[in-house]
């Protein structure tokens, strides 16, 4: 039976051509090993130096957005350094692109605040993009970013496509909605 369950998850995870997925807690730790383990799979996956950088640059964001964001977490808002929050991680290949997909809870009071980020995106030329994330650079952080506001516009530089997003009502949890986001690298 152990093995029978296995081997359904292991033969999804191979159909659908995944090399790397995490479901859990991210902290900087974890963050860090799994940085490793991830060059190691790309090196393996045989990804151009350019396409590894721009995975890994995307890794970061999404891994500092799961920290900074997810609604389920094992520790206080006020201890930043400490961060462990809960969200899942994935890459995986489609024909000549790898693919990054990353979920995880969030207040379904944010999710309006989130989605007037990523859909301007959705218009923008590359050039756009790139002025866009210059300009965010010298600008003052949002008052509601953990960061300096320059996530999905990493991402979104990095992608060779639009980047996929959506939100799901959290069957478990009704104050919270599931935000999905996917990058094609």
């Amino acid at each position: 039976m152990l093995y029978e369950e296995f081997s359904d998850f292991y033969e999804v995870a191979r159909k659908r051509h995944i090399i790397f997925f995490y479901m859990g807690y991210f902290s900087q730790p974890v963050v860090a090993a799994i940085s490793e383990t991830i060059r190691a799979r790309l090196d393996t996956a045989g990804a151009a130096g350019p396409t590894r950088r721009r995975i890994f640059s995307s890794f970061v964001e999404m891994s500092q957005n799961i920290m900074h964001y997810s609604s389920d977490t094992l520790t206080p808002d006020d201890d930043a350094e400490h961060q462990m929050r809960r969200g899942s991680f994935c890459i995986g290949m489609k024909d000549d692109s790898f693919f990054l997909l990353c979920a995880n809870p969030v207040d379904s009071l944010n999710v309006e605040r989130i989605r007037s980020r990523l859909d301007p995106l959705h218009t923008m030329t590359m050039e756009e993009i790139k002025l866009a994330y210059k300009k965010a650079l010298r600008e003052e952080t949002p008052a509601d970013s953990k960061g300096a506001g320059l996530g999905f516009l990493t991402m979104a530089r990095d992608a060779s496509e639009p980047l996929e997003f959506e939100f799901v009502p959290d069957e478990h949890q009704p104050q919270s909605t599931v935000f999905c986001i996917k990058a094609i690298i």
